[in-house]
């Protein structure tokens, strides 16, 4: 069975070398919008240090310089497996500890408004990648909520606390599966947040995460709550990025 996957027995049998020359950052942030990714490299003076490939495509990784520290951007592929993958690679790139990933979730709480941030304190794990990384458990630990929430509150960030369902199938999150997640505290559902939690624990990373709460499950029926074309109060907000980085600042200074 998955659950009975993680394995610290033996060897993996493709293993991420290190890059000794890869580019040392305080962190690095990574979303999945390109609209965001437009928006940092016309904005910020950004040097491409390096790419992370995969058969559909590549990601440029780029590093900047802010307010005396230098930070890494990419934009990652939706979906669990590829996610992890790029924090997986990130060390022939970049040289880091921290990162930052934030990007849209559904919210399972019509209370939630549009375009607020949601903090997850745990992921469900209905996926599987995270089970190669971590002990078989329901929910895994979010291991630095409190630090995020921590810097929304201290910058007057209205944000909502709460755990994360992660899952592979958006299309099956069915109506007695959205009720047992709610009731179990759920907040959001994505597709990525347990799959990144615990490849970053495995690894001895530090990450911080948030979501922007997006369409709505808490409804008679699914709504996008969003106009044709918008963007913002989206995870295309390029406010949005600019609360990840300075989070990413607030966390290098810890």
């Amino acid at each position: 069975m998955i659950t009975d996957s993680f394995d610290i027995g033996s060897p993996a049998k493709i293993n991420v070398q290190a890059n000794p020359e890869a580019v040392r950052v305080e962190a690095a942030i990574f979303t999945f919008s390109d609209r965001i990714e437009r928006y940092v490299t016309e904005n910020y003076d950004c040097e491409k240090v390096g790419e992370l490939v995969m058969a559909h495509g590549v990601s440029p990784v780029y590093t900047f310089w802010h307010n005396g520290m230098r930070f890494g951007f990419f934009r990652t592929w939706v979906g669990a497996p590829a996610c992890a993958a790029t924090v997986e690679e990130l060390p022939t790139v970049l040289d880091t500890k921290r990162i930052v990933h934030f990007g849209g979730a559904g919210c399972l709480n019509k209370e939630i408004a549009r375009g607020k941030v949601m903090v997850p304190t745990a992921a469900y794990r209905d996926e599987g990648t995270s089970y190669h990384y971590a002990p078989a458990s329901d929910y895994i630990e979010i291991e630095n909520s409190g630090i995020v929430a921590e810097f929304m509150r201290e910058n007057g960030i209205p944000y909502a606390l709460g755990k994360t369902w992660t899952t592979d199938a958006f299309y099956r999150e069915t109506l007695n599966n959205f009720e047992k997640r709610k009731a179990e505290g759920c907040i959001s559902v994505e597709m990525e947040g347990a799959a990144v939690q615990a490849v970053c624990r495995f690894r001895g990373l530090e990450v911080y995460m948030f979501f922007t709460s997006g369409d709505l499950l808490d409804a008679p029926e699914w709504t996008a709550r969003r106009e044709h074309g918008q963007v913002k109060h989206t995870q295309h907000d390029p406010g949005h990025f600019e609360i990840a980085l300075a989070l990413a600042e607030y966390a290098a200074s810890k």
